[in-house]
């Protein structure tokens, strides 16, 4: 009754990638039943092909490049531009629950700051989004992201830099809106 090492191996392959790649496939599909089907049609193809994969290649990296491929390849024969949607990040839920003795004032904060993230992103052109978000929250290096989006280094490099400067400029501007001008009193004919 032993299963068979092949089998048991593709039935975990990649598995611990799937949340990324679903949060990613959400910020270029903007629609959850589509990412999901992107998703499970990424793992579909990457298990048809696992074989072809060398030990020595980059798993993660892989599997990000082909979900990117297919949907390029949806969008051509659909010759529709991309939507988006709030990019859900339910592992972020899931750490406050576990922080029972985390101040609720702190948390609420936290929740606060990540959703006002999320939305700044989400208003960033595609090209910035998907940077930021497999750098960011997928935490691929320069080299796999240049990859996965076939193209060159310097360009990951570049857009990464203009994206965030245009996130930061984005969370930026309603700080500046709520900070009461100081005023400060005339001076003086005293000469104070």
């Amino acid at each position: 009754m032993f299963r068979n090492h092949a089998a048991a191996k593709q039935e975990s392959f990649g598995l611990e990638y799937i949340d990324g790649l679903y949060c990613y496939a959400i910020v270029l599909t903007r629609n959850h039943a589509e990412a999901e089907d992107l998703v499970q049609e990424a793992y579909v193809r990457a298990l048809a092909a696992m074989d072809k994969l060398r030990a020595e290649s980059n798993l993660k990296g892989w599997l990000f490049t082909i979900l990117r491929n297919l949907w390029l390849n949806e969008q051509k024969s659909r010759r529709v531009t991309s939507r988006v949607l709030e990019i859900e990040m339910d592992s972020e839920a899931a750490s406050s629950a576990s922080e029972h003795s985390s101040d609720s004032h702190k948390i609420y904060v936290r929740k606060v700051e990540a959703a006002r993230v999320r939305s700044a992103i989400q208003t960033l052109p595609i090209e910035y989004r998907e940077i930021i978000v497999l750098r960011e929250y997928e935490d691929l290096s320069y080299q796999e992201i240049a990859k996965v989006l076939d193209c060159p280094l310097g360009t990951v490099m570049s857009r990464l830099a203009r994206g965030r400067a245009r996130l930061r400029a984005l969370l930026e501007e309603p700080l500046k809106e709520s900070k009461p001008e100081r005023s400060y009193p005339e001076k003086a004919a005293s000469g104070w």
